[in-house]
């Protein structure tokens, strides 16, 4: 049974020039696949099986990645029901010489637990074992009102 904590992942992309839109920014498709992929990482984490991707709650695109700097993609799973697993999505940019972080992407992915037909199976239960687990989903909870 895994606890908020273990489902938690950060992952970092450089953005490229491949990346990038005619504004010398990172294209918002690619941060919304980044986000997917990472979310699906942590939805598998806890579900011990294959996740696929449900539902993208309100995707608020708060300000661009500019080429050059780091994309910072935050992913953990906050809630979990039957077979739909809750994951909690931010992106960050920061810069690689500083480490200067700003958010810049939020979000909340649904993924639905899947066997090996693609049919939904259970999940287990989510943990909160530690006070980091409570502070991550109290914010993730808090976000949602």
């Amino acid at each position: 049974m895994a606890s908020v904590s273990d489902t938690y992942i950060e992952n970092r992309e450089r953005i490229q020039p491949d990346d990038v839109n005619n504004y010398g920014t990172a294209h918002g498709g690619n941060i919304v696949k980044w986000m997917d992929e990472i979310g699906a990482m942590s939805a598998m984490r806890h579900a011990e099986t294959t996740c696929v991707t449900a539902r993208i709650n309100e995707l608020h695109f708060e300000r661009p990645v500019p080429e050059g700097e780091i994309c910072v993609i935050e992913s953990y799973v906050f809630r979990a029901g039957r077979s739909s697993i809750d994951v909690r999505l931010r992106a960050y940019r920061e810069e690689p010489r500083t480490a200067e972080r700003e958010q810049t992407t939020d979000s909340y992915f649904v993924f639905v637990a899947v066997d090996e037909e693609m049919q939904p199976t259970a999940v287990p239960e989510l943990t909160v074992e530690s006070d980091r687990c409570e502070r991550l989903q109290r914010d993730a909870l808090d976000g949602l009102e």
